[in-house]
């Protein structure tokens, strides 16, 4: 099969052809039909992700079709439209058989503790837990996008935030996991403030639902401003970018018995930032994380797909071949243009 590889850290990722994986006894092999470049694959070329070993294929947003099915799966055949959470649950640990897969005491990552789904086909494990049926309604990039950017978002706003109509909800950066977050806090009816350094995607947010923007460029204190917007401060706040900075100001920016979520990923030398522990404790706030979701919450997500109250195929921005994916994975620090990339072609 035609993959993107690299042999080291940082170093340019070629186009070659591999060898197809074969499925696990409780695996499948998907044929690849989308999948999304996303900057948690960047932080994995950089080698801020241990788990990776040379050389190694990214990837982990992806939907597809199934290719080949081991002896053990009971649920999947040939040619079913799946898709997968970024994080696989391995079944048998405590974490699992509480339903938290997300945080499973084994997981296993497509494009990070394996191959993943820069390449034509890719494995996965523990299929009969972890794959998700697609509707036929659902084309493939779309379900791509859900993949890791958008699942997060979702569980961070409605699992872990429990957004709720009327709420003041921030969003500090407007990237494809920002993005999403908007869409679906508005989409529970809070009312969002986005916040992002550039022009043009704070007006996408702005036509995905967020009631007010702000330029962090432009104002003297972020917390500030957000407060003065939301006539107190967020009930929510989330970092969807993944910095010292925004982290800080999210927490910063919340009124008492607020909510703070990490969604972005700290990594490399900004893994410990610096945190206004004085507001956490005078204002009782609360700081939680969100690392994807279960295979078996993508019931709630595809209810509102399936009514519409949830568009996210409006957060996809360039759809790109597999030849074209080295140059946008290796370009992602800049944060260049907006939306989700989404490689779509893999001859």
């Amino acid at each position: 099969m035609r993959a993107v590889v690299y042999e080291a850290f940082s170093a340019p990722p070629c186009l070659c052809t591999v060898p197809d994986p074969t499925p696990e006894p409780h695996g499948v092999v998907l044929k690849v039909m989308a999948t999304g470049v996303c900057r948690s694959d960047w932080h994995g070329w950089v080698g801020h992700d241990t788990d990776i070993e040379l050389p190694h294929v990214p990837g982990h947003e992806l939907a597809g079709m199934v290719e080949a099915v081991g002896k053990d799966v009971r649920r999947w055949r040939v040619g079913d439209r799946v898709t997968v959470p970024f994080v696989g649950g391995c079944g048998a640990c405590p974490q699992c058989h509480a339903g938290h897969q997300q945080v499973c005491d084994h997981q296993f990552q497509p494009g990070f503790t394996h191959w993943g789904s820069f390449a034509q086909y890719v494995g996965i494990h523990q299929a009969d837990l972890n794959l998700v049926s697609l509707p036929e309604q659902l084309d493939f990039a779309t379900a791509a996008s859900l993949g890791c950017r958008f699942v997060t978002s979702f569980r961070a706003v409605v699992d872990q935030g429990k957004v709720s109509a009327g709420q003041w909800v921030a969003v500090h950066g407007c990237g494809g996991v920002g993005l999403s977050a908007i869409m679906i806090a508005s989409a529970l009816g809070a009312q969002v403030v986005a916040i992002d350094i550039t022009a043009d995607k704070l007006a996408l947010a702005r036509s995905l639902g967020a009631v007010a923007t702000l330029d962090a460029t432009q104002v003297a204190s972020v917390p500030e401003a957000v407060q003065e917007l939301t006539g107190g401060g967020a009930h929510v706040s989330l970092d969807a970018l993944g910095h010292p900075t925004t982290c800080f100001n999210s927490i910063a920016c919340l009124r008492k018995r607020g909510k703070h979520v990490q969604v972005g990923l700290l990594l490399g030398d900004q893994a410990t930032p610096a945190l206004p522990m004085n507001l956490v404790i005078a204002k009782e706030l609360e700081i939680l994380g969100s690392h994807g979701m279960q295979a078996h919450r993508y019931d709630v997500l595809m209810a509102m797909l399936r009514q519409g109250t949830l568009a996210p195929e409006r957060l996809i921005g360039r759809e790109i071949s597999l030849a074209e994916s080295s140059e946008a994975l290796m370009h992602m620090d800049r944060f260049e243009g907006t939306g989700v990339t989404v490689i779509t072609r893999f001859d």
